[in-house]
Order: structure tokens, then C-alpha cells, then sequence
């Protein structure tokens, strides 16, 4: 069951890539993304993730916090996406329960929309080009969908954007302006 716009998001608690304690409620009174992407070695998350670093300064700054998700063991995310040094929270759910609270799809369609997309070799040429090559990660999700939700500071979900193919996720400028708009 997907996530609705105006609802109070899942409260969780886990533990990110280090160990460290993250509930939900650590982001009371604060926006957060909440970005579910495929797996660690997910060449195009890997590409996103990158953006989310470059633009987090900017949106750091209007209030933004970001926590990132992979349906990968912690070996996996520290090899892969550890590399970069993001700024913000990394979480390891290989057992997917976070997925499930959030109603993250898995979709043989939408991955094969993916490929037929004409943008698609750009794009994997962008993901090469900072060094994230197309990898398999061996018993990954190859059809999980990523989907991205921005939570207000009360806890309500302002944005619930489930991917209609791989790298359909929320652009930096999309958070740039809703944060400018503070629902």
C-alpha cells in the first residue's frame, strides 16, 4: 500500500551503515527526505546519491535533512555507496522492512521501461563518467523500484514520488522548491 500525501509517514527505528541509532522521530521539527533507492551497487542510485551530495549544502541549509535506504546488506552500501562520503544518513535494510512500511514497489515493467527508455545510455554514461559502473549485486532486488518522500517537520508526507522507472527520483531543484514553499 503506498505512502498518501497528507498522511503521517511510518515511524521507524533502525540502525544506519555505522551503527548509529536513526528513528523517525530524530526529525521531528526538521524536513526530511527519506530516499529509498534499489541497491549498493546500483550504478544509477549511486548517480542520484551523488547529486543529493552536491545539492546538499544548498538544501542543507533551507532545512533539509536526507536519509538514504538500500535494500542491500551493510557491506554492500559501505563498498558502493561509502565511497562518496555522504553527508547524511545511509541505511542497510536488506530485509526490506522498511520498504514495506513505505509501500516501495517491485515492478519487472517498470525496470523494462527503464531499458527501452531513449534517455537510458546517457544516463549510464553519467553514472560512468563519476566512476558508478553498471554492477550486479549478486541476490539483490533487480526490480525494486526506488521512491522518495519528503516529510514536513510535523511528520506528514509532502511529497510520496514512487519511481515509474530507475532513475526517476526527485531532482535537487524539485526540493529546492518545496522547501521554498514550506507547505
Amino acid at each position: 500500500m503506498s505512502i498518501q500525501v497528507g498522511t503521517s509517514a511510518p515511524a521507524f527505528s533502525t540502525r544506519d551503515t555505522f551503527g548509529a541509532a536513526i528513528t523517525l522521530e530524530d526529525y521531528r521539527g526538521k524536513w526530511l527526505l527519506l530516499s529509498f533507492l534499489r541497491n549498493g551497487a546500483c550504478a544509477l542510485c549511486n548517480l542520484h546519491v551523488h547529486h543529493l551530495i552536491e545539492a546538499f549544502p544548498k538544501l542543507h541549509a533551507q532545512g533539509l535533512e536526507i536519509v538514504t535506504v538500500f535494500e542491500s546488506p551493510a557491506s554492500s552500501v559501505e563498498q558502493n555507496v561509502g565511497k562518496q562520503d555522504a553527508p547524511f544518513a545511509i541505511i542497510a535494510d536488506p530485509e526490506a522492512k522498511l520498504y514495506a512500511m513505505y509501500g516501495v514497489e517491485i515492478s519487472e515493467e517498470k525496470v523494462n521501461a527503464t531499458v527501452a527508455r531513449l534517455e537510458t545510455p546517457a544516463v549510464i554514461r553519467a553514472a560512468a563518467e563519476h566512476g558508478f559502473q553498471l554492477t550486479p549485486e549478486e541476490g539483490s532486488n533487480f526490480y525494486r523500484m526506488p521512491a522518495e518522500f519528503l516529510i514536513g517537520p510535523d511528520g506528514v508526507v509532502r511529497i510520496a514520488h514512487y519511481a515509474n522507472y530507475i532513475y526517476d527520483t526527485l531532482d535537487p531543484a524539485t526540493l529546492e522548491e518545496a522547501l521554498t514553499a514550506k507547505h
